[in-house]
């Protein structure tokens, strides 16, 4: 049996903007630590209150021309997909939302009249949402955190707040004495992706596949850290699928898309880069394998 018993000395906290950007992006990062005992946290800075649903039952939760239930449906989802990346012979990761859940709403894209409403998490007085994370990583104490890059992905305005807000928390928590020790930005590989699509067998019905340089990606020496996540790889499909609303799974389980209908791969080892120092000396130019690499 596999020990999953909370391990007081490897912490991890990852960061994302809305539910479902936890599996889409570090799904499988996820079930492998916790599989291996890590206390792993998932933060959420919204609800997700703007996303697109896709299907017509639960249309109507929409924030535009809708009963503006979406967000809390959204935790439901988020629940599910926890519940999913968890071991089945150990504890059930559960969501956490910074400052509570509602506390900050989803912007939405860039340019929507939805990043007015004054609960939008881009008109929160930014010394807020960091203030609030800096007491968690104080409290918590992990050694390693994960964020987005600088790009926020793919320029959502919620992404790029998270990866300003994390780096600003991070820094004041280092002036204060206490970790992290290493904060990762989560991308994808290049050749990753491009694998990825070139594998896919068919696109179903309604979807289509990406234009050149359409999906954002790292090129690969820009990587340092790779981390294997096949064994998890069920999880991972699992955890996409139970955001029903926001994702739909291709029938190969290979495959997933958005409501754009466009086909992305489900990757089998995720990504990322070690933003405050190279470790790549260290290991003799490889890439690092393990989060915790180089933490005693």
């Amino acid at each position: 049996m596999t020990d999953t018993s909370p391990s007081a000395d490897r912490r991890l906290l990852l960061v994302h903007a809305h539910p479902d950007d936890e599996t889409i992006m570090t799904g499988g990062t996820i079930a492998r630590y916790l599989a291996e005992g890590v206390d792993v946290r998932v933060l959420t800075f919204t609800l997700g209150e703007e996303g697109e649903v896709i299907g017509d039952e639960y249309a109507q939760l929409v924030a535009d021309g809708g009963a503006d239930q979406l967000g809390g449906y959204r935790i439901a989802e988020l629940t599910r997909a926890l519940a999913a990346l968890s071991p089945a012979d150990g504890p059930t990761l559960t969501p956490r939302f910074l400052g509570g859940a509602g506390r900050w709403r989803d912007s939405g894209m860039a340019g929507a009249p939805s990043a007015n409403h004054p609960r939008a998490l881009v008109q929160a007085p930014f010394d807020e949402p960091v203030g609030v994370l800096l007491d968690l990583l104080l409290d918590f104490a992990p050694q390693v955190v994960v964020s987005y890059d600088a790009s926020g992905t793919y320029g959502h305005p919620d992404h790029k707040l998270v990866h300003e807000v994390t780096a600003a928390a991070v820094a004041r928590a280092r002036e204060a004495g206490a970790g992290p020790t290493k904060l990762y930005e989560s991308v994808t590989e290049h050749s990753a992706l491009e694998n990825g699509l070139a594998a896919a067998q068919a696109v179903p019905d309604g979807w289509r596949m990406p234009h050149p340089g359409e999906l954002p990606s790292y090129p690969d020496d820009q990587i340092t850290t790779e981390v294997d996540v096949r064994a998890y790889y069920p999880c991972k499909v699992a955890g996409l699928a139970a955001h029903a609303t926001q994702v739909t799974v291709a029938p190969s389980g290979t495959e997933y898309a958005l409501s754009n209908n466009i086909l992305q791969p489900i990757i089998d080892h995720e990504h990322f880069i070690l933003t405050d120092h190279d470790p790549r000396p260290a290991l003799d130019g490889d890439r690092e394998t393990d989060l915790f690499a180089g933490i005693g």
